[in-house]
């Protein structure tokens, strides 16, 4: 016969109570008192199993929620057309400025921002791009 675990008080002394009872009762309350304790293990079971499950579920959450908090792994489509339109709307009138104030130079420096910000846009949105050509430079020295 498998012992009781010892951690299970309940369990233990509901266990005592039913051999004591059957000590004193007699064979005649055996079906009985069996009935009774089975119940109340079933009970404890349940509770045991009942606190795994939810333990798991819980877990389950928690890794669905921490895979949730991860970076978008890129933004809407609409995001980025926002974007590139507000982009261009504000490259008319910063190339008009810079070129007429610094010529050639301001409009080579203004296009430099706003690429180098659409650069830096496509990048915040799509980490791997820099990642991907790294992969792809050191494949190439490797081989």
């Amino acid at each position: 016969m498998t012992t009781v675990d010892p951690r299970d008080v309940d369990l233990r002394k509901d266990l005592d109570a039913t051999v004591r009872a059957r000590r004193e009762l007699g064979e005649d309350y055996d079906a009985a008192l069996l009935d009774s304790f089975l119940e109340k293990a079933e009970r404890r079971i349940d509770d045991i199993v009942g606190r795994r499950v939810q333990r798991h579920l819980a877990e389950q959450r928690m890794a669905s929620a921490r895979g949730a908090r991860r970076p978008k792994d890129a933004d809407t489509w609409v995001e980025r057309f926002g974007f590139a339109i507000i982009s261009l709307v504000l490259a008319i009138p910063l190339t008009a400025v810079c070129g007429g104030i610094a010529g050639t130079t301001g409009t080579i420096a203004a296009w430099v921002g706003i690429v180098g910000v659409n650069f830096a846009q496509a990048v915040r949105a799509n980490p791997e791009l820099l990642a991907g050509r790294r992969d792809r430079d050191r494949s190439r020295d490797d081989g």
